[in-house]
């Protein structure tokens, strides 16, 4: 079944023009606190008088967990897992504890669909009918995300797709939903490509990953801080081991060498005194030493 644009209600933003700046934390009066979320940076002055974009906040993913979803005509369930694309560091798609509403099937749902993120309240708005989600094509709960299914999924509800174009959401940095084709014909049928999209994790499963540091092990991984705009992944959250005895602090996506899903590890472009260095909630990063100075 096809969707019209009436049908498909989502709002607005041009927080695309947001600069996401890396080093946000450290720039910050106040640590961030483990349970809360903080937003980003302003527009610089330059943009003053202009229409400002919507502010980003970072989140940590642990925080949307349970979290409940609400579409356009009522709650669908709640928020159980993310999946994470460890290619462009970005969220793809949430995966819905339905309840009782629809059994015996997961249910994924796209950035493209979010609304707004109602941290008090703690809701995720879902720009989607009930009746669209439930129509919507079931993923093999057995096997790892496949292209073929993210075609079909994609054709569906008639949104551009992520690996098409040089952005991390394809031709942009936003997930932005457009108005679906009114006709099946509207669109190219979906190739006979089956083979798995290894780039796609379950957020949860990598929690409890090992650190390895360039000179050892230490720490594991608690969860991801991601933005609530571009559904982008900025940082690792880490505890740091029994250095912090719960503590934890944050290593930026970009000292990330390798994920091995097999040894269960994330090595990192950091030493153990780099990251034994991190105060609680600040972001890791290169310490200088007596000998390099």
């Amino acid at each position: 079944m096809r969707w019209s644009l009436g049908d498909l209600v989502h709002e607005s933003t041009t927080a695309g023009s947001l600069p996401l700046h890396r080093d946000w934390a450290r720039m910050a009066k106040d640590p961030l606190l483990p349970e809360k979320s903080r937003t980003l940076p302003a527009a610089d002055e330059s943009n003053k008088g202009r229409a400002q974009p919507s502010r980003a906040m970072l989140n940590k993913t642990k925080n949307f967990y349970g979290a409940k979803l609400g579409a356009l005509d009522g709650d669908i369930g709640h928020i159980k897992d993310f999946y994470l694309d460890d290619s462009s560091w970005v969220v793809r798609y949430l995966i819905a504890d339905t309840g009782s509403w629809l059994t015996g099937r997961q249910v994924l749902l796209s950035p493209h669909s979010f609304g707004k993120w109602d941290e008090d309240a703690k809701l995720l708005h879902i720009n989607l009918r009930k009746k669209q989600i439930e129509n919507s094509p079931a993923p093999d709960t057995h096997r790892p995300v496949s292209r073929q299914y993210e075609i079909e999924f994609y054709q569906y509800y008639g949104w551009p797709t992520y690996w098409e174009g040089t952005g991390i959401w394809g031709f942009g940095g936003m997930p932005v939903a457009v108005p679906p084709p009114t006709t099946m014909v509207d669109r190219p049928k979906a190739s006979p490509v089956a083979r798995e999209d290894r780039h796609l994790r379950s957020a949860k499963a990598v929690a409890g990953y090992a650190i390895q540091a360039e000179d050892g092990e230490l720490g594991h991984v608690t969860g991801f801080l991601v933005d609530d705009k571009q559904w982008s992944i900025h940082d690792v959250v880490v505890e740091a081991g029994k250095w912090y005895s719960g503590k934890e602090i944050l290593i930026p996506v970009g000292k990330v060498k390798n994920i091995d899903y097999e040894e269960l590890a994330v090595s990192v472009a950091l030493t153990q005194s780099d990251i034994r260095q991190t105060t609680e909630n600040e972001v890791a990063h290169h310490h200088r030493t007596e000998s390099s100075r």
